[in-house]
């Protein structure tokens, strides 16, 4: 029996936003059945773009439209994942601002704002003892917002 790929790195591939208020506040959410906070986004549907992707998941997660040049790219992340054991995470985070109101949809249970002070205070944290906070999160918050 071969064995070779027993080792190999399963990759999640998802669009995420950095979603800031007025205030300098940063939207995170909680899907239902898990504990950890992140940054609004996922997976990329086949042939969608990674901007693509965000728009729709903001619009799915939050019921929140906003014009694809709105969006900001900030960069690519690859960090572990929050929910899924076994995987890396591979992510294309956005930037956006919005004034507007947002409830949570979809499998979102929970949305929750971070103000400037308490990211900083994320960004402070070791990626693998963050929860409730999900790693990108935490990276994207001391690499990605400086």
């Amino acid at each position: 029996m071969d064995h070779s790929d027993s080792n190999a790195i399963r990759v999640i591939s998802v669009s995420a936003v950095v979603l800031t208020g007025p205030d300098g506040a940063v939207v995170t959410v909680r899907k239902t059945g898990t504990d950890r906070f992140m940054l609004p986004g996922g997976k990329w549907e086949p042939g969608e773009s990674p901007l693509d992707c965000a728009v729709r998941e903001l619009g799915e997660e939050l019921g929140l439209t906003l014009a694809p040049e709105l969006l900001t790219p900030i960069g690519r992340f690859d960090t572990a994942t929050a929910n899924e054991p076994g995987f890396r995470l591979v992510s294309e985070v956005f930037a956006a601002e919005t004034d507007r109101r947002m409830e949570p949809r979809a499998e979102i249970a929970e949305a929750r704002w971070l103000t400037a002070d308490e990211v900083r205070s994320v960004a402070e944290l070791p990626e693998d003892e963050c929860a409730p906070r999900a790693p990108l999160l935490v990276r994207v918050a001391r690499e990605g917002l400086t």
